[in-house]
């Protein structure tokens, strides 16, 4: 059957900008599915504690007023890790669309709030993190198709890839429609590429690992190219 058939879990943030070590969670939703269908949901409204800048309430439509109305910033972290954990812990992989970013904000909120880390909570737990194997398995759509269609040329985010593999993205930018939708890119991506769909979780999860570096290497190489000769691009994955 292969991976994208089994249960995958989407997940998505809407922050407040897009700097991973300052950005805040502003929603966030949680999708199960199967063979690419919604089978339960959970989703959040946080109150992130700073104003929202208007360029990101432009974006995803939450505005400082509305967001004050949601849960703690602590709580909502704590329950998205506790729900991402159980999954791992039960084998089933977690689909992010550049997991770098969401999963980076998700551990600062975790720190910033004084929290467990997903590594802590997985090792407790008796999951991946205890064997050693690190945070996942995880699944980024994103990664996968830079390394699977590298020379495609055009932009690389959500909505137009979606169009690219067949997607329907009905609401870009709600956390709960973006979590869908990477989980069924990513089950397009398995479906374009059998011998991706061949590959057990963790071991696509590394070769994303090489994949994420690869990418990274070539494209601060690339700005270097451009003339700025200070250029770092951080090569970790799924966490940075």
């Amino acid at each position: 059957m292969g991976w994208h058939q089994e249960l995958l879990i989407g997940f998505d943030l809407e922050t407040t900008g897009t700097d991973p070590a300052e950005a805040r969670i502003v929603t966030a939703a949680v999708v199960e599915t199967k063979g690419g269908e919604p089978v339960g949901r959970r989703e959040w409204l946080a109150d992130p504690g700073i104003p929202i800048p208007d360029e990101a309430a432009a974006i995803h439509g939450i505005t400082s007023e509305r967001a004050a109305l949601g849960r703690p910033a602590r709580e909502v972290a704590d329950e998205i890790a506790e729900i991402l954990v159980a999954h791992w812990s039960a084998g089933a992989a977690v689909v992010a669309y550049n997991a770098a970013f969401d999963l980076t904000i998700l551990a600062a909120e975790l720190r910033r709030h004084g929290l467990p880390s997903l590594a802590e909570r997985l090792t407790a737990a008796g999951g991946a993190a205890a064997g050693g194997e690190g945070t996942g398995p995880v699944v980024d759509p994103l990664t996968m198709d830079r390394a699977l269609d590298r020379y495609r040329k055009g932009k690389r985010n959500l909505e137009t890839v979606c169009r690219v593999y067949g997607v329907t993205l009905e609401d870009a930018h709600e956390a709960g429609a973006d979590a869908l939708a990477a989980v069924r890119v990513a089950c397009a991506l398995a479906e374009h590429y059998p011998q991706v769909a061949e590959v057990a979780p963790w071991d696509l999860h590394r070769d994303q690992e090489r994949w994420y570096a690869d990418w990274a290497r070539g494209y601060e190489g690339w700005l270097r190219r451009q003339g700025d000769a200070t250029a770092r691009v951080d090569g970790r994955w799924p966490l940075r």
